[in-house]
């Protein structure tokens, strides 16, 4: 058994007493084994052998997911994800060495959220992500959750609102909750259209107007589709093509996360500086999952720490890919 095989079996064993211990081991491992995360730690003049803290490890820019190949160990990717985006776009690519330890990884953060899929009939509504089945991160967490359901009315139904409809009052006939999941344009366009009573049930919003509709806060979106499902709440789902876990809210946009991930916020005018609990900055999150590429990533995310495992989404920063990529580049 490799290293990486070895980490493998000890992501589903953290606990916050052993959390710094295995983040050390895996960024010692990325360090040696992820050449472009080793040269970025060069750059910055990181001696890896002095960094003895978690808080010490130091965060790669999200876009080196868009200008380089980020793998750990020289491996043949089972598939890369791709990220969404308009034509002309740069996407990021996320190389996946083991797509079963992906679907272990999503399955179990659904079951410690929500509970055994088979609860559940799952609806999904990404009409964006109809051309992109084969390279969607997010469509291939749904895909294991609609498996994993057993349901005949699980699926995914893109644009078709009235078999999606359709199917919704037939599974309130049955056993089992009902679960709609889709991006956010697309969930308002189905709550306007065919306006549904589902008091019920769970609606999880996975954000992203997708240059469909203009972009309004995470507030309005959920006061919308409240009104539109007749339900007191909405859920959220926080993820990235970058990223191997998701974070779920349950209510008003704040997020937990899995025990393998933390969230770190870092002052946007320093980013090597961090922000203490309930001040705005630059999201910079840990997902130990992300063994085969980078499990220290800083976004292009804005947010606020709540508590050191609650945090909120509160919108994107600007201009704020350039630094790392001209740093390494150079």
């Amino acid at each position: 058994m490799d290293q990486s095989q070895n980490l493998y079996t000890k992501i589903f064993k953290i606990s916050e007493r052993n959390f710094d211990q295995v983040a050390l081991e895996i960024f010692k491992y990325q360090s040696k084994n992820n050449l472009i995360y080793k040269k970025y730690l060069k750059l910055l003049g990181i001696n890896v052998e002095r960094v003895r803290r978690t808080r010490e490890i130091p965060f790669m820019p999200i876009d080196f997911f868009k200008d380089f190949k980020v793998m750990s160990g020289n491996w043949e990717p089972e598939t890369t994800f791709l990220s969404s985006g308009t034509s002309g776009q740069q996407r990021s690519k996320h190389h996946i060495r083991n797509l079963p330890f992906y679907k272990n990884v999503s399955l179990r953060i659904f079951n410690h959220y929500y509970g055994d899929p088979k609860q559940y009939h799952i609806f999904a509504l990404l009409p964006s992500y109809n051309n992109v089945l084969q390279n969607s991160s997010l469509i291939h967490m749904v895909k294991f959750l609609i498996d994993a359901s057993g349901s005949d009315l699980s699926g995914f139904y893109f644009d078709d609102l009235g078999n999606l409809e359709k199917n919704i009052q037939l599974a309130k006939s049955r056993k089992g909750r009902i679960i709609l999941l889709g991006v956010s344009f697309a969930l308002l366009d189905f709550g306007e259209k065919l306006p549904t009573n589902l008091d019920a049930s769970i609606i999880i919003e996975t954000g992203g107007m997708k240059g469909q509709r203009i972009e309004i806060t995470r507030k309005e979106l959920h006061s919308r589709l409240k009104s539109s499902f007749n339900v007191k709440k909405i859920h959220s789902e926080y993820g990235m093509t970058e990223l191997l876990s998701q974070a779920y809210s349950k209510k008003n946009g704040i997020f937990s996360t899995p025990q393998w991930m933390r969230i770190v916020i870092r002052d946007i005018y320093d980013p090597y500086n961090t922000v203490t609990l309930g001040k705005t900055g630059g999201l910079n999150i840990i997902d130990l999952a992300n063994i085969d590429s980078c499990s220290f990533i800083e976004t292009q995310d804005m947010g606020v720490l709540h508590s050191k495992q609650y945090f909120e989404v509160i919108g994107r920063l600007d201009n704020s890919e350039i630094r790392g990529c001209n740093l390494l580049i150079s």
